[in-house]
């Protein structure tokens, strides 16, 4: 799907996440169809999704780590996938540097670092090396909530 500028429109209109497609038509000068559709199909190609947001650092007995990865063999993109899919995980991406693969984790009582490595990271082989980056205060940090 190609992105023009009327998508990217329509996305920074949305991060407003409760602004209705009417009020957006209206904004962007075009019609209400149009950006159902647009978003509609934005959301199908996996392009765009509009969900609610939460400053991980606002819920108590919840906190962020970032989780550096060095994988044994080059199948990086598929121990991303793997990573991605683990409970707890925000985001894994393949990068550059002494780590292979990044991923941010929330963490909550109950869950905590110690059950994300046995329970979830062991799952995942390939991984010779894992460093912890304890997130200690962040800055416009919203994240899904997936506990």
């Amino acid at each position: 799907m190609k992105i023009d500028d009327i998508n990217i429109a329509i996305i920074k209109e949305l991060q407003e996440g409760r602004k209705s497609f009417k009020k957006i038509a209206e904004k962007l000068d075009i019609t209400e169809n149009t950006v159902r559709a647009r978003v509609n199909k934005l959301t199908e190609e996996k392009i765009l999704d509009v969900c609610g947001l939460v400053d991980p650092s606002s819920i108590p007995g919840h906190q962020t780590v970032i989780i550096g990865l060095k994988a044994s063999e080059m199948n990086l993109v598929e121990v991303g996938e793997k990573i991605s899919r683990l409970r707890g995980v925000i985001s894994a991406s393949v990068v550059t540097g002494r780590f292979d693969v990044m991923a941010m984790v929330l963490l909550k009582e109950g869950f905590g670092l110690l059950e994300f490595y046995t329970d979830e990271i062991s799952q995942v082989s390939g991984i010779d090396a894992v460093e912890t980056f304890v997130v200690y205060k962040s800055f416009n940090l919203m994240v899904p909530y997936i506990l």
